[in-house]
């Protein structure tokens, strides 16, 4: 039994050994390939440009640090969960977003701008053209992107990927995308037709009670009437 102990033994040795062969000569070449694309992206991005990534619902943002690399803050679960670096380097998934989010966790990661794009088209500096205040120089952009790498807490209305790169660029965190969602819930909410919907539910809700107080009735008139006056 012993000997095939040993064999087993120096097997498994022997296909470790070629495994991280193998997996250096792997990160060799991605290296060489990342070098060839960073130098590729370079020529199309200066270092501190602020990317933008259209989505279906919203759109990513991301500081460009050059050699084909991009910060960004993205919901992640994964770092709460394990602390094994090679999983959380590891392409974030739909599921580890969706966590990430409910669980208000994320993190400013530095991932390929392939990567960061996903195939989609990416948008350079357009916010240069809508904030109030001008950009910092490309160096100081960058270098606040990279201080903040790590863990952070992800807020998908007041701290999310908008308000990192707004911060970074231009000193200032905030979020347009945030900005016009509340504006949309409060047209939507905060409106004549809600006050006016509010008032019937209210009196047929007395109504149906058939046992009207002060409480009830001052909450049946108080609550359109507050609605009315924002609207």
């Amino acid at each position: 039994m012993f000997p095939l102990q040993l064999l087993a033994l120096l097997f498994i040795a022997d296909s470790g050994e070629k495994k991280k062969q193998e997996k250096e000569e792997k990160d060799e070449a991605d290296a060489q390939r990342g070098e060839e694309t960073g130098s590729k992206y370079d020529l199309v991005f200066k270092r501190g440009d602020l990317l933008e990534v259209p989505r279906t619902l919203f759109t990513h943002f991301g500081i460009y640090l050059g050699g084909g690399r991009v910060a960004h803050f993205i919901p992640d679960i994964m770092p709460v969960v394990s602390g094994d670096q090679g999983r959380i380097k590891q392409m974030v998934t739909n599921s580890r977003l969706l966590l990430g989010v409910l669980t208000k966790c994320g993190s400013v990661r530095v991932d390929s701008v392939d990567d960061f794009a996903y195939g989609s088209e990416i948008l350079i500096n357009t916010m240069d053209k809508v904030c109030s205040r001008p950009a910092l120089q490309g160096e100081e952009v960058a270098r606040r992107a990279e201080k903040l790498r790590g863990d952070v807490a992800y807020s998908l209305l007041w701290y999310n990927c908008e308000h990192f790169v707004m911060y970074c660029r231009y000193g200032t965190a905030m979020s347009f995308q945030t900005f016009q969602f509340c504006k949309t819930v409060r047209n939507l909410l905060l409106s004549r037709g809600v006050a006016k919907a509010t008032a019937v539910l209210g009196v047929c809700l007395l109504l149906y009670l058939r046992d009207v107080t002060a409480c009830t009735a001052l909450l049946a008139v108080l609550l359109p009437f507050i609605i009315w006056m924002a609207s």
